[in-house]
């Protein structure tokens, strides 16, 4: 599938990303400590780079059915009309919950726009899940996929979430517009993919 690629600057994300969680995790948070020490432990590093599909490159919408976890359903089919974020994190993995801060920035600056944000779980039971997001103050819903990877195996033959944070794009069609793999190292990147969806400035 021919795609545009832009390469985030791998140093600045270490960075930032370090900064962000000194400010959001204790001194005794080993995991916090292995990122910032740039260790890949306990969880699988993208490469920062920001994939976008040309709207006469992008294919058949996904589809998708689901429940998220206060038992609501999540339908692609339901998101159609709307430009959508796929999150995918677990809470053991400390870039996801560097990017948290960035991802709530940019759904609420979209509250009132036809934006809709699903964090998608791909390793943890749902106490675990909820502990991440109290913490973290996501607002959006949330599905667990770690059992029938549902919404994983919906992007099967598509730009898939190859790493974990990565953050995929659909548009109001319900297709593959865009993925971030790797942390969003701020909100700047994620904000523009979205407002070009929004404003039909996507080429």
């Amino acid at each position: 599938m021919p795609t545009r690629t832009r390469f985030a600057t791998l140093a600045a994300t270490a960075v930032i990303a370090a900064l962000a969680l000194a400010g959001c995790s204790s001194s005794n948070d080993k995991l916090s400590e292995q990122y910032g020490s740039g260790t890949t432990q306990n969880y699988i590093s993208g490469t920062g780079a920001v994939t976008e599909v040309a709207v006469d490159k992008r294919t058949d919408p996904v589809d998708f059915t689901t429940k998220d976890t206060d038992g609501d359903t999540v339908s692609a089919k339901a998101l159609r009309g709307k430009v959508v974020v796929l999150n995918f994190w677990y809470a053991g993995c400390p870039p996801c919950r560097a990017e948290a801060k960035y991802l709530n920035q940019v759904h609420d600056e979209h509250a009132d726009d036809d934006v809709a944000f699903v964090g998608v779980n791909v390793r943890d039971e749902e106490g675990t899940a909820a502990a991440f997001e109290r913490t973290f103050g996501v607002d959006y819903p949330t599905v667990l996929d770690a059992r029938d990877g549902t919404v994983q195996l919906a992007l099967s033959g598509q730009i898939a979430p190859n790493a974990v944070p990565a953050t995929i794009v659909l548009d109001k069609q319900g297709r593959v517009a865009a993925r971030v793999l790797g942390a969003i190292d701020g909100k700047s990147i994620l904000d523009t993919l979205v407002s070009d969806e929004l404003s039909g400035k996507a080429s």
